[in-house]
């Protein structure tokens, strides 16, 4: 067989992922918070760019002569009168921000980066279980956020803006040059301060502090004792046990049998509470009694001046009942950035005598510009979708409880919207909803299923969770369920599970075994 070369032509297909569908997929797994901070960082490096606070003018009044028939394309389409779904007649025009979106210098919509129609709007929407063939009805909204950015809204009182709260270290180094005069052990009573952690705990080697400034071990003891004393009571102990027992000590509460308890935690976690007995020497009634005393303390004092900082959770999507029996859904104005493309800066560039690389930049940022006004609305739109959709598909939850919880997947949600499932999985991540049971992920929605027993409809793991809790809630003192008992409970009320999948949802919500249990509440009773 002879070896020979020749030229071929041929045709294949791939995915090139292009930095503006890099952006819009980006955008579509941010949080709000992180969507505001992203955007905060296009208006500062782009100039055509600028936030729209509600009370500025059109910035799409005067545009380029190349843009002005996409512009009024636009304009007329946006502005025709929309059905909305429950029969009344909007006429909303769209943003100045699609408005100044010209037609060439946006992708086409083959290049969609987020499986939906441009054409698409968004708002609010009337979800009924009974028409949704299709998908929610929505009228344009604005992109949020009320915020402004200049100084003169700063609504903080004259004192919080005066200095910070102090810290557990300042705390107790204000206290502690107070009660010693002596400077030595003022200097060991601040190193040893320093390796305070939040929590109030010490966790250092004091033979290793010792060695570390030249002294002996009884100076570190000594100071640690003084340090001990002060304010909040339990700080600078090297354990929980030690730490209970500053507390006790403080309360005048410290006797021997607390002691002993104090020295078998392990045992009390466990609820060995019968040994327990035996080693503090003392009944049901005291230890029940010092059980109480020990819950009131806190095993954590150095967090009442240092407290864990927590954002709290702003839903993106927010949905209440409306008197008819539906379900009224709509976006969070407050989490979505309000941008507009400066088309009256962009044609004033435009007309002046630039260069050849002036002209690319002035054109990058422009497509740039349009290119995150229409992410950010193809965010909204696809959002307002996947939620209105986890809303039909688990109606009965929201009337009437996690019992009604269906099993759920990502599959279920892009089968019926018409979207692949890894965008129902960025879509749902880290996206919150209001709804009248509470704020919930999206990601909360989406269970998986477990068999029935008789054959019929399965059942969310989430569900059956709520059901085994509620089982042991309302177990007798006198007859605990154990694992299988809670197995045969279920079966009977046509749920297959194993007596594993009962132990792993028991531990999995922090709830003692049959025989913990039943120890707790037999020593409740005596």
């Amino acid at each position: 067989m002879a070896l020979s070369q020749r030229l071929d032509l041929r045709q294949s297909q791939s995915l090139v992922m292009t930095p503006q569908l890099q952006q819009a997929i980006k955008l579509l797994q941010f949080s709000n918070m992180e969507l505001a901070e992203y955007v905060d960082g296009e208006l500062q490096q782009n100039p055509l760019l600028e936030r729209d606070d509600g009370d500025s003018p059109a910035v799409s009044e005067v545009v380029a002569a190349d843009n002005q028939a996409a512009y009024d394309a636009a304009r007329d389409k946006e502005a025709a009168p929309r059905e909305e779904a429950d029969g009344r007649v909007s006429e909303e025009r769209v943003s100045d921000a699609v408005d100044g979106t010209a037609a060439e210098t946006i992708p086409s919509t083959g290049d969609d980066p987020n499986d939906m129609d441009y054409d698409n709007n968004w708002g609010s929407a009337d979800v009924r279980e009974t028409d949704f063939a299709d998908g929610p009805t929505a009228g344009l909204s604005s992109f949020t956020s009320s915020s402004r950015g200049g100084f003169d809204d700063d609504e903080r009182s004259l004192e919080q803006t005066l200095g910070d709260d102090k810290t557990l270290r300042q705390h107790l180094w204000d206290q502690f040059i107070l009660d010693v005069p002596d400077p030595t052990e003022r200097f060991i009573g601040g190193y040893l301060i320093d390796l305070v952690d939040d929590a109030g705990y010490l966790t250092a080697d004091l033979d290793e502090a010792a060695e570390a400034l030249g002294c002996e071990r009884e100076a570190i003891d000594h100071a640690l004792g003084r340090i001990q004393a002060l304010d909040p009571a339990g700080v600078a102990a090297r354990d929980l046990s030690e730490c209970l027992a500053l507390q006790l000590k403080d309360r005048n509460r410290l006797d021997p049998a607390m002691q002993a308890l104090l020295d078998n935690l392990p045992m009390l976690a466990k609820r060995e509470t019968a040994k327990l007995m035996d080693i503090c020497g003392v009944d049901a009634e005291d230890m029940v009694e010092m059980i109480d005393e020990i819950r009131a303390l806190d095993p954590k004092p150095g967090l009442a001046f240092e407290p864990s900082v927590e954002s709290a959770v702003v839903p993106d999507v927010l949905m209440r009942p409306t008197p008819d029996g539906a379900w009224s859904v709509e976006l969070n104005p407050e989490t979505l950035p309000r941008v507009l493309v400066n088309n009256t800066y962009y044609a004033k560039v435009s007309r002046g005598n630039q260069s050849k690389e002036d002209k690319e930049y002035v054109n990058e940022c422009f497509q740039s510009a349009n290119w995150l006004v229409r992410s950010l609305h193809q965010r909204a739109t696809t959002i307002m979708k996947v939620s209105s959709e986890i809303i039909r598909q688990q109606g009965g939850f929201f009337r009437h409880g996690v019992q009604h919880l269906r099993p759920l997947v990502l599959r279920d949600i892009a089968e019926a919207i018409g979207m692949h499932e890894s965008t129902v999985s960025r879509v749902t991540s880290n996206k919150y909803i209001a709804t009248p049971r509470g704020i919930y992920e999206l990601k909360y929605f989406f269970t998986s299923a477990i068999a029935s027993s008789a054959g019929g409809d399965a059942f969310s793991a989430e569900a059956v969770r709520f059901r085994i809790k509620a089982l042991i809630d309302d177990e007798p003192a006198e007859k605990v369920l154990s694992d299988d008992r809670i197995v045969e409970i279920l079966r009977e009320q046509g749920v297959d599970i194993a007596r594993r999948t009962v132990a792993k949802y028991r531990e999995a919500m922090r709830i003692p075994s049959s025989v913990q249990r039943r120890r707790e509440k037999s020593l409740r009773i005596a």
